[in-house]
């Protein structure tokens, strides 16, 4: 039972969404109205993008806890230029956002691949320096709606074919990240340098190279997503996304990505990213106080982390059972 749980693993979590979705709207018809299910995809459409480019680091054996910060970095850098520059255009902010990202992206990747130093200590001394920055750009200040333009608030508002602008662009994400790790030579390196660094190694695959080029893909995705944050919300300030690196981690989880390595799927990623998006809009709506929202979303997590944990060790003993038969044929033979 529990196997076939693991081997289903995304379609018993959307199972799960549907379920508590139309359990919330039996009490709360409007909950399940098609704008407010648009508007609850568009509200998680920046945790969807955000942990795409944590999946990618994930699968590498890595964590990226920089992410957040990133993301407020870039978002301050661009807010600060649209209040000084109004005339500069969004697209060529947006880049810069990118840009940006990727450059932090490879700072990390750089530390973790060359000095051999642990993804998760690189990226949390990273993430200090970036909100130390930002402390420093804006000498602690905000960059409010009134100080912004028109043009640099109004593109994640825009709609297309029925959806914001800024939906449209998780969905790009999504589909740009499933592409690259399916059809890609690169994409499918990054599971084999994860899921087994000595068989990456003899067929070619540099595993440290591959952590760099995930770090790279994390960073740019976090960039990418500054301007979106800061244009969506209209404010830009030192402690922007503050701790939101941990629902990116959890969102992965939840979709079971693996933090061993080489295990999880765009899929996964998406429905644990609307999962944690349900249960936020969806626990406030019948009145369930933030306290018991934060263990609720606790509780699902380390349930998530047993069942991958339980899916790794399975994997270890199926290529243990191997091994043993394949010693014992030989000694047969002998």
């Amino acid at each position: 039972m529990m196997n076939a749980l693991l081997k289903h693993r995304e379609a018993l979590l959307g199972g799960v969404i549907v379920l508590l979705m139309l359990a919330i709207g039996s009490r709360v018809p409007a909950f399940i109205s098609p704008g407010n299910l648009v508007e609850m995809f568009n509200d998680t459409s920046i945790l969807i993008i955000l942990a795409l480019g944590q999946m990618l680091v994930l699968l590498t054996k890595g964590i990226d806890l920089s992410m957040a910060a990133n993301l407020a970095l870039t978002g301050m850098i661009v807010a600060l230029i649209n209040f000084h520059h109004p005339d500069v255009p969004v697209w060529a902010l947006l880049l810069l956002a990118t840009a940006l990202g990727l450059v932090m992206g490879i700072i990390n990747g750089l530390l973790v691949w060359k000095l051999g130093i642990p993804a998760i200590v690189v990226t949390l001394g990273t993430m200090s320096i970036y909100r130390g920055i930002i402390f420093l750009l804006s000498g602690g200040g905000w960059v409010n709606a009134n100080q912004m333009s028109a043009d640099f608030l109004a593109v994640p508002r825009s709609g297309l074919l029925g959806l914001p602008v800024l939906s449209w662009c998780a969905i790009a994400a999504l589909l740009l990240v499933g592409y690259f790790l399916r059809y890609s030579r690169s994409g499918r390196a990054l599971y084999t340098a994860g899921g087994n660094a000595t068989a990456a190694y003899y067929t070619g695959i540099n595993a440290g190279k591959m952590q760099f080029v995930s770090f790279c893909l994390s960073g740019a995705l976090a960039g990418f997503c500054g301007y979106l944050w800061i244009s969506r919300f209209a404010v830009a300030y030192v402690d922007v996304a503050n701790g939101f690196e941990l629902q990116v981690v959890a969102a992965c989880v939840i979709g079971g990505i693996s933090t061993m390595g080489g295990s999880g799927r765009v899929l996964g990623c998406l429905f644990g990213a609307l999962f944690l998006g349900v249960i936020n809009n969806a626990l406030p709506v019948i009145g369930v106080s933030p306290f018991w929202q934060m263990a609720i979303s606790g509780t699902v997590i380390v349930i998530a982390v047993l069942l991958n944990e339980r899916g790794n060790k399975r994997k270890g003993r199926l290529i243990l059972r191997d091994a043993a038969l394949a010693r014992q044929k030989q000694a047969v033979k002998s």
